[in-house]
């Protein structure tokens, strides 16, 4: 099969499978707060490490379509991007196989002045660095700054999506998922996102001694 990008319907399928063979992706549990204290928790499927040394990490925001806000030549942030172009500052939380209600629950479109946590019954950590609360429980935390953000390119009916790149100011690791120095993510099991309506946690982990580079 071959088709245009964007034109998958005219090849003769319902659905794009663009995010089904890119997979799987990690999930970036975004955590960030408003400058007059509220607090934002949402998931982001579009997400990745993007740099060892110094740590770096992305996920990228498509504009905020809720009340027809978004035009194409208007971006509407969505309220973690918002809060992020305020503070300069978001957290990012693993997902394991243990948070996915909580996950799940906290992608609800909630207006700017609702908490998700509070919505997620989800109790929130201290952070160290960062003036944002992370998610208790989850296996792993990071404290991330704001270093930039790209806009990309939109198409006829939308505006382009916001990639935030964050560099990685400090992590915090849950002592029980850690094996002879090492962070053993079959304890944790991270959650991915497949294409569609489907996830998958990892499970089936083994090794190899000269792999891809990276």
């Amino acid at each position: 099969m071959y088709y245009k990008a964007g034109k998958h319907k005219e090849a003769g399928l319902a659905y794009s499978p663009f995010k089904a063979l890119v997979a799987p992706r990690p999930i970036g549990w975004i955590s960030s707060q408003s400058r007059d204290g509220i607090a934002n928790l949402a998931p982001y499927s579009f997400f990745n490490a993007i740099s060892e040394l110094p740590p770096m990490v992305m996920f990228v925001s498509a504009p905020d379509e809720r009340e027809g806000k978004s035009t194409p030549t208007y971006h509407s942030a969505k309220d973690s991007l918002a809060n992020i172009m305020e503070t300069g500052e978001f957290g990012v939380n693993i997902v394991g196989k243990k948070q996915i209600e909580g996950m799940i629950t906290s992608a609800e479109g909630l207006s700017a002045d609702r908490d998700e946590f509070e919505a997620a019954k989800l109790l929130k950590k201290d952070a160290s660095d960062i003036h944002v609360p992370l998610v208790a429980g989850a296996p792993a935390q990071l404290e991330c700054a704001l270093h930039d953000i790209i806009t990309l390119p939109g198409t006829e009916t939308r505006a382009g999506c916001k990639m935030v790149l964050g560099r990685v100011l400090s992590i915090h690791i849950d002592d029980d998922v850690i094996r002879d120095g090492k962070v053993d993510v079959s304890i944790f099991q991270p959650v991915a996102r497949l294409g569609y309506k489907d996830y998958a946690t990892i499970e089936d982990v083994f090794a190899i001694a000269q792999g891809v580079k990276g």
